[in-house]
């Protein structure tokens, strides 16, 4: 496991974090002060470091600040503080530490970013691979836009993904990763590319991203890269919602969109592969506990029709940020519907759900807003509700199982 150097004035401290992390099967090295830390940090080369900033002879920011100027901020660093301010926090992340953990630490939080911190500072090769389309194993549509994918890779350098805000472009565009190669963030860099930051691409992808969020300086760096792709036997890859035409009418060079949109891929929207948002969702909830962002998380099957239904007017953005805060929130070991129902529930009520639906699915839509309606208008009691409805107890019972609705845990005592 890691080695960890625990940098605290206080004993206590400094014992407690100890034993938690060594529990954990991490090398731990103690350093009740400044002088001590330095002399840690040379000796034990630690993958990681909790920091205090409250210290008798040197603080932790100023430490921190000699480690970032010496060149010997090699490894994440997690400030700690009893006494910290939002100033203190804003401070020490800008110099370079990960996290800030105020005292008491809760147990929780801190192995959560003592391991995100981990992931992050792991070789490539080590880290959680990026969710991609890949991780969509069962037959459907995104299978085959995997394999159209792969297909229009295997002859052509550019791919362009035409699809709208919030999508899931990266996603898509990650299934063409390579293994053991590069993979450069054209939109991460804010100045002019090199020669030698194109070259570290050989053989892998260059993912631009957004083209129409790019600034002109990235806009040049497109272009720079395009005229390489052959030299570097690299593949590019970018996205657009918008058409060539806005883009040139905006200031773009016409030959380089020219390059850009020879082959096109269009994207579905997440509203239209409703089939298949559970296996979206199980392969977010994995990535995301892979790297330590939430605890191990199954989905339930009661979410599944929930997020069938949902008509996701915020994409895949939506998808992950619903996933990410009932995974969080949640006291069970599965995300099941209660836990993501009112993250998804729309503002105001959808008088006629579903008209851009299938019939089945707008059915289905139809039916799940009927029965949470009178379920909270007779607060959950399942006599007064199948007398509402009409049907009988064991239908009624039959039918909120199947639409993914809590059924009889609230007020049933009262029949």
């Amino acid at each position: 496991m890691a080695r960890i150097l625990v940098v605290d004035d206080e004993m206590g401290i400094r014992e407690l974090l100890s034993e938690i992390l060594r529990d954990e099967g991490h090398d731990v090295t103690l350093a009740e002060n400044a002088a001590a830390a330095r002399s840690a940090r040379l000796a034990a080369r630690p993958d990681l470091v909790l920091l205090d900033i409250w210290m008798p002879d040197t603080d932790g920011i100023t430490l921190l600040k000699e480690w970032a100027s010496g060149g010997q901020l090699t490894m994440p660093v997690i400030m700690m503080s009893g006494h910290g301010t939002i100033d203190s926090a804003v401070e020490a992340t800008r110099i370079g530490a990960l996290d800030f953990l105020e005292k008491p630490i809760a147990l929780a939080k801190l192995l959560s970013s003592v391991k995100r911190a981990l992931i992050r500072s792991a070789p490539a090769e080590q880290r959680p691979a990026a969710p991609s389309l890949a991780g969509i194993t069962r037959g459907g549509p995104l299978r085959d836009l995997r394999r159209r994918l792969e297909q229009m890779a295997s002859r052509s350098r550019i791919i362009m993904l035409r699809c709208g805000p919030s999508s899931f472009a990266e996603l898509a565009a990650r299934t063409l990763a390579v293994p053991g190669r590069r993979w450069i963030e054209l939109a991460g860099i804010p100045g002019a590319i090199t020669q030698e930051q194109l070259d570290a691409a050989r053989g892998g992808v260059i993912h631009a991203g957004d083209i129409g969020a790019l600034s002109r300086m990235q806009q040049k760096n497109l272009a720079f890269a395009v005229d390489r792709l052959e030299r570097l036997d690299a593949k590019l890859i970018a996205s657009c919602a918008q058409a060539p035409a806005e883009l040139q009418a905006a200031g773009w060079d016409e030959a380089v969109l020219s390059r850009l949109f020879d082959v096109v891929l269009p994207l579905p929207t997440l509203a239209e592969l409703r089939d298949e948002i559970g296996d979206l969702a199980d392969d977010v909830l994995k990535h995301m506990a892979d790297a330590g962002e939430i605890p191990l998380r199954a989905l339930a099957e009661s979410a599944r029709p929930l997020l069938r239904q949902h008509p996701w007017p915020g994409g895949y953005g939506e998808l992950v940020s619903a996933l990410r805060s009932a995974a969080l929130a949640t006291l069970d070991d599965d995300v099941d519907a209660s836990a993501l129902r009112a993250l998804l529930r729309p503002a105001g009520n959808a008088a006629l759900p579903g008209l851009n639906q299938p019939l089945r699915d707008a059915r289905e839509a139809f039916e799940r807003l009927y029965f949470e309606h009178h379920m909270e208008r007779e607060g959950g009691n399942m006599t007064r509700l199948a007398e509402r409805s009409g049907l009988e107890r064991t239908h009624l019972y039959r039918k909120l199982k199947q639409l993914g609705l809590p059924v009889g845990r609230r007020t049933e005592h009262q029949d």
